[in-house]
């Protein structure tokens, strides 16, 4: 008996998008991912981004990519996908089943993955998952160089201060097993002298949260410059006193007495929970510990950076697993409501810890604690307003996962 020819095996869909994206421009990524993940038996897929206010989920649109609507990051099933960083299934339009998929970069969240397929197995999921990880890869590499994902997540004009603050921003969410970093800014569109940056290297974690006097280009101008000294201090392993003094001397021979930063440069050891910091006029730490706001050790502030007059100081406490630190600037807790109510450090605090008891990771907790001060001051801000949430060892860490 002559056996038939073997049948052909089926494409593999992450090498058949992975050998394709080597010559692949942003603009043909979407059409990319659709075809290949019928590799998989996916009838349609299709890529939505985060706004910059992440209030809604953006289409990415493309030959061969069947159309879709705006989402809503509340109300709709796309919406509690990227909240919650959960698979969510729902019915198709012309039968079959729609898998929803967060996308995630390590644990920032880009966007979801929406794919339609016949009917969503235990198996399928599996490898739709492995898919998405690989989209949102894919997504980080090409918007490098590429502006389209930039434009589709604008919902307005951008001024060039603002267009400077995120360009220099990490990513707005970092994770290991020991540590949980998310940050953000507001108003996205025209933040002006509020930044913040972090590093973690071995078992440090490097934190500085900014506030450069003025407003618009000018401001923007001046973090830019005190984010970049930091950055050049730091990797050169300086020690925070050093790190400061090397800050404060650029922005005084730069930009002269009348101009300066408030600043917290912090540093926390990962494997003993020691947390140093050097405050430069700045709103101080807030530690969150066992459902309370807590006071950590008394430290007087230095002066703004580019007014020091000698080497700062550092504060010093020890965390214990499960705390929390706010670092942020003014902009939150003196954001002011109509009738004249500070938002303030209890407000802030409160909203924090219960975000945490209801069960929401931190880069939803901090994205949901900016729309709550926006709605405190009547949707306009009166100033910028940045904030880093740090955990230490809660036990937490791998639910930013998928």
């Amino acid at each position: 008996m002559i056996d038939g020819p073997a049948p052909a095996a089926r494409p593999d869909p992450l090498r058949s998008l992975l050998q394709a994206s080597h010559l692949l421009s942003a603009d043909q990524l979407p059409r990319a991912v659709a075809e290949q993940a019928a590799g998989f038996g996916a009838r349609e897929v299709v890529v939505y981004l985060v706004d910059y206010e992440q209030s809604v989920l953006v289409p990415l649109q493309g030959e061969g990519v069947p159309p879709r609507q705006e989402l809503s990051i509340g109300g709709t099933i796309a919406g509690l996908v990227y909240r919650r960083v959960q698979a969510r299934t729902s019915a198709g339009r012309r039968g079959g089943q729609r898998l929803w998929l967060p996308l995630l970069d390590g644990v920032e969240r880009l966007g979801v993955l929406e794919v339609v397929l016949d009917q969503v197995t235990a198996e399928l999921e599996e490898e739709a998952r492995a898919y998405a990880t690989l989209v949102a890869e894919l997504v980080v590499v090409n918007d490098a160089y590429s502006d389209a994902f930039s434009r589709v997540r604008r919902r307005r004009t951008m001024s060039l201060a603002a267009e400077m603050q995120w360009e220099l921003l990490p990513p707005l969410s970092f994770a290991t097993d020991r540590v949980v970093i998310t940050g953000a800014l507001e108003p996205a569109y025209d933040i002006g002298g509020d930044t913040f940056d972090y590093a973690v290297s071995g078992d440090t974690a490097d934190l500085l949260v900014l506030d450069a006097i003025g407003h618009g280009l000018p401001a923007a101008v001046l973090a830019s410059v005190a984010v970049s000294a930091y950055r050049h201090a730091r990797r050169q392993v300086l020690d925070l006193p050093d790190i400061a003094a090397a800050m404060d001397r650029v922005i005084a021979e730069q930009f002269g007495p009348e101009r300066f930063a408030t600043a917290v440069i912090a540093r926390l050891d990962l494997a003993t929970g020691r947390l140093r910091w050097i405050n430069a006029g700045h709103p101080p730490p807030l530690l969150l510990r066992a459902g309370a706001l807590t006071a950590l050790s008394e430290c007087s502030p230095e002066l703004p950076l580019g007014l020091q007059e000698a080497k700062a100081s550092c504060c010093e406490a020890r965390l214990e697993p499960g705390d929390r630190v706010l670092l942020h600037t003014d902009g939150i807790v003196e954001a002011r409501s109509p009738d004249g109510l500070f938002f303030g450090e209890e407000r802030l605090a409160a909203f924090v810890l219960r975000a945490a008891a209801a069960g929401d990771r931190a880069p939803e907790t901090i994205r949901q604690l900016m729309r709550r001060i926006l709605a405190h001051q009547g949707d306009q801000l009166q100033d910028d307003a940045s904030i880093i949430l740090l955990e230490w060892a809660t036990g937490e860490e791998r639910r930013l996962q998928i």
